[in-house]
């Protein structure tokens, strides 16, 4: 995880009903309840985020700090050693995460998906870089409000010591495809990854998804060559176990078929 330090554009501005900064729409009620605010009604993560953890009064004070904004693929969110200023939920998109090496080297070290929480609590500077891998969308909290909610809200403490300890038995997971795994066995559990965790409640063994990566980005995430994830791509849609459209597009099929290229 990794905190936000630059925002690239809000996607609504501060046009007096307050979905900018401090505006007075900030505190606007939903008319069907008048504890919730319009915003939050909306919002497509509420229940699954951080914010599930939260009373419509809680989320009636956390609406006066928070911002939502946008950042186009390619977009830099934070910047590695840079001073801890935000935090985020991911409302949609995938991020990035980076590490870099005193000679520039650089290695993929996790990627975040809605509903995530973006950002190390009380950390005073960056652990990673994060990016934009796809357009995303973030809801932005400052981080002295959101370490005071933290603070007085139980619930969303245990909320977010969840979503780490999740975090963290698949960064194992991972330890493992990366240092076991086969090549078509890393490329495969990487195709499952991004097919679950886009669209984790879809129903059915079907998925549709645009890949968030490069091939470039997926070689370096999963320690091999792209020409090796080419061709280990290519094999899958040989068996059926995939469709390729227009390079990016991946359908899936069956999902069953997919994990059990995967050596689990």
């Amino acid at each position: 995880m990794t905190a936000l330090i630059s925002i690239k554009k809000p996607l609504f501005s501060d046009d007096g009903l307050g979905y900018g900064p401090g505006g007075a729409g900030s505190m606007r009620k939903d008319i069907h309840n008048s504890n919730i605010p319009v915003r939050c009604v909306s919002c497509e993560v509420r229940h699954k985020g951080m914010c599930g953890a939260l009373t419509a009064d809680e989320l009636l004070s956390l609406s006066a700090h928070t911002r939502l904004v946008t950042h186009d693929a390619g977009g830099e969110l934070a910047g590695e050693k840079m001073p801890v200023e935000s935090y985020a939920t991911v409302i949609s998109g995938v991020v990035k995460l980076t590490k870099t090496l005193e000679d520039g080297r650089q290695q993929i070290v996790g990627l975040q998906f809605a509903p995530d929480f973006l950002g190390r609590l009380h950390a005073d500077e960056n652990g990673v870089s994060a990016e934009a891998a796809s357009d995303v969308h973030l809801c932005r909290v400052p981080k002295a409000a959101m370490e005071r909610l933290v603070k007085s809200t139980p619930a969303l403490a245990e909320r977010l010591m969840n979503q780490t300890m999740r975090e963290l038995d698949e960064a194992r997971d991972w330890m493992v495809t990366l240092g076991r795994k086969t090549a078509a066995e890393k490329v495969a559990s990487f195709l499952l990854l991004i097919a679950t965790h886009l669209d984790p409640e879809a129903a059915g063994q079907s998925r549709r998804f645009d890949l968030p990566l490069s091939r470039a980005d997926i070689a370096d995430f999963l320690g091999l060559t792209i020409e090796t994830v080419s061709r280990q791509m290519s094999k899958l849609k040989a068996d059926g176990v995939i469709s390729i459209v227009a390079n990016r597009h991946i359908e899936v099929p069956k999902l069953a078929r997919l994990k059990a290229c995967c050596g689990a």
